[in-house]
């Protein structure tokens, strides 16, 4: 059996990930608070919410999604094992396949908008759906650079130079920004779509453009030999399936929005803004270690590979399940907290923010489920085993369809609430789908590679850790409710995060201890007091 990884490699990677996400992601929200000041929840910001997935889906079903599953496992075994040259000669024929690939559906996706704009938003009136081409019609080009982001980003992830690949995002979020602050106008919130829309092309060339320098580095101008190699048709033999097995996540996501758009105005709006929200912690967490996870998994030798994949994995489930346990319940028990700091502004007011935060209840559901999948996706992947997930991944999507349709749009009325309720159904539901995908993937991967999972124990100390210190922040919410709503989640929040991190060193859980070691060491403070021999 392989040797654990080292302590400070198997983290590296990681935190550095998270870092660039974490980045990323803060002026993600910084962008969704300037989109809600000028838009708030009514028909411009449904329009956009259903304008922006369309190419969205489409990007990650060709970009990064894919090329983690299909191309980085191919590329990160050729440089382990010494083909630099053949490594070379695959990025740039997929990096060829992608440009000309999304180039055509660029075309096709703005002749064709009408009738995704229906599929997507069905349950739009008339004048909401002819607004929504026209944005479609404006995202679509901005497609292209982030797909062949997406590639700079899977071949930067190879070479471990994690960091830049994502906090490349933060050039999409300020064209946006920008865009918005020195053109809109409060009083046409349809002007502003249409702001949001031109400033996220621009930012999408900005994002790829910012990744080109370290790119040059890793793929030399000179390269000899046939472009098409046994390489690349492995490559592309496992695209097809790891499309629809990662477009799973897309393909939900869409037909929530569908769901959402019959469901009542505005409501495509604040699941569209809650989404983001909750995104953050499966972002900055779940993405992270699964990322950095893939590229060491996928370069282990065929000698040593099942071994040296259970033992990353089960590094790896921990260290998401330290980190999104406690997320799950901020958004159960101060999603209305976050989502103020984040939302509450100009248009959006009060009642839309208790809004948003059932939604965001709602996802708390499935939150750990879905960022603990992730990792078990990328260990089947790293096995260059793709049709396993595509299997699971079928029934989650049906099962999330069939429960979403029936608790939006169905149980509202049987419990004599309102309507717009219903959104926090399709969270919900999406929870439970999420939960059977993580234990159909846990119990195919064990059969294989023996038993895999979380200690027994550890979640209900991580639960009770956050529950307790989620009721400290919850205290101060209501001691505080009058403080400005950036104030007011700086003081909740901090509250909440030493009480979790002070409850769970004291009860040992090795993690704790590891952060806080790394905060320490970054405050220049030392290592502080030893954890073990």
């Amino acid at each position: 059996m392989s040797s654990p990884a080292p302590a400070g490699r198997r983290g590296g990677g990681a935190f550095a990930v998270g870092a660039g996400i974490l980045i990323s992601r803060l002026f993600g929200l910084v962008r969704q608070r300037v989109i809600s000041h000028f838009l708030g929840i009514g028909d411009a910001a449904d329009v956009l919410s259903a304008a922006l997935r369309i190419p969205n889906v489409i990007q990650n079903l060709l970009g990064e999604g894919v090329l983690s599953a299909s191309f980085v496992p191919v590329y990160a075994r050729l440089r382990a094992e010494g083909r630099h040259e053949d490594a070379t000669r695959l990025a740039r024929s997929v990096g060829a396949l992608l440009a000309a690939a999304s180039s055509a559906v660029v075309l096709i996706g703005m002749a064709f908008a009408p009738a995704l704009v229906s599929l997507i938003a069905g349950g739009f009136g008339a004048e909401k759906q002819a607004f929504t081409v026209q944005l479609v019609r404006l995202l679509f080009p901005g497609m292209a650079a982030l797909v062949m982001s997406a590639w700079c980003l899977g071949v930067l992830n190879a070479h471990r130079q994690f960091f830049v690949s994502y906090t490349a995002p933060v050039a999409w979020n300020l064209a946006i920004i920008a865009t918005l602050l020195l053109r809109a106008t409060p009083d046409d919130a349809n002007a502003a779509a249409r702001l949001v829309a031109i400033g996220a092309v621009i930012g999408s060339v900005l994002q790829f453009a910012v990744q080109i320098p370290w790119l040059i580095r890793h793929l030399p101008a000179a390269v000899r030999g046939r472009l098409r190699t046994p390489e690349l048709r492995r490559v592309l033999a496992n695209f097809a399936p790891v499309v629809i097995g990662r477009g799973v996540v897309q393909i939900s996501g869409w037909l929530d929005q569908l769901i959402a758009s019959f469901i009542t105005g505005g409501a495509a709006a604040v699941l569209f803004y809650a989404q983001n929200i909750a995104l953050l912690p499966v972002s900055v967490f779940g993405m992270a270690v699964s990322a950095s996870e893939l590229t060491e998994m996928a370069s282990r030798s065929a000698a040593d590979a099942e071994s040296g994949i259970r033992d990353r994995l089960q590094g790896g489930l921990r260290a998401i399940a330290f980190f999104v346990v406690p997320s799950a319940a901020a958004l159960l028990l101060l999603g209305d907290v976050l989502a103020a700091a984040v939302l509450q502004t100009g248009r959006f007011v009060r009642s839309d923010t208790v809004w948003v935060w059932g939604v965001l209840a709602g996802s708390s559901v499935g939150l750990l489920a879905g960022t603990l999948g992730r990792l078990y996706n990328s260990a089947w992947y790293a096995l260059h085993d793709t049709r396993t997930p595509v299997k699971i991944a079928l029934i989650r999507i049906a099962v999330a369809a069939t429960l979403g349709s029936i608790a939006a749009l169905l149980l509202p009325g049987w419990l004599g609430i309102d309507r717009k309720w219903g959104v926090a159904g399709l969270t919900v539901s999406a929870g439970i789908a999420a939960w059977l995908e993580y234990t159909l993937l846990r119990r195919a991967l064990n059969a294989r590679l023996g038993p895999t999972g979380l200690p027994e124990g550890l979640l209900l100390r991580l639960w009770g850790a956050a529950l307790l210190a989620g009721a400290a922040g919850f205290g101060v919410k209501l001691l505080l409710a009058t403080t400005h709503p950036i104030a007011l989640a700086l003081a909740v929040f901090g509250v909440y995060g030493f009480g979790y991190f002070g409850l769970t060193t004291a009860l040992g859980i090795d993690e704790s201890a590891a952060v806080v070691a790394r905060v320490r060491s970054r405050l220049g403070l030392g290592a502080g007091r030893r954890t073990g021999p």
